[in-house]
């Protein structure tokens, strides 16, 4: 299953949280796919990801929640949505 990962950098965790993403990386753990990543410039970002074990999903979410709030959110492909809503046409 993907996933949408979005995040805000506050002011008053910028600095720590800029420094455990260059020297980490950021990256998710085993178990769980980084299909992209973006950074805006208004200090929002995302990323979509994709795995199966949600408990690998929770940890990479845990280890950031200090520095960032966070946001996970299920999500389908255009053609898997597409197929849900074409079954509750009227």
């Amino acid at each position: 299953m993907k996933y949408i990962v979005s995040w805000s950098l506050p002011h008053s965790t910028f600095h720590t949280a800029v420094g455990q993403f260059l020297e980490a990386g950021g990256l998710p753990p085993a178990g769980v796919k980084l299909v992209g990543r973006w950074h805006g410039m208004s200090g929002r970002g995302f990323a979509i990801v994709e795995t199966t074990d949600a408990k690998a999903l929770y940890a990479w979410v845990a280890e950031w929640s200090h520095l960032l709030p966070l946001e996970t959110t299920p999500c389908l492909e255009d053609a898997d949505a597409g197929a849900v809503l074409r079954s509750l046409k009227r």
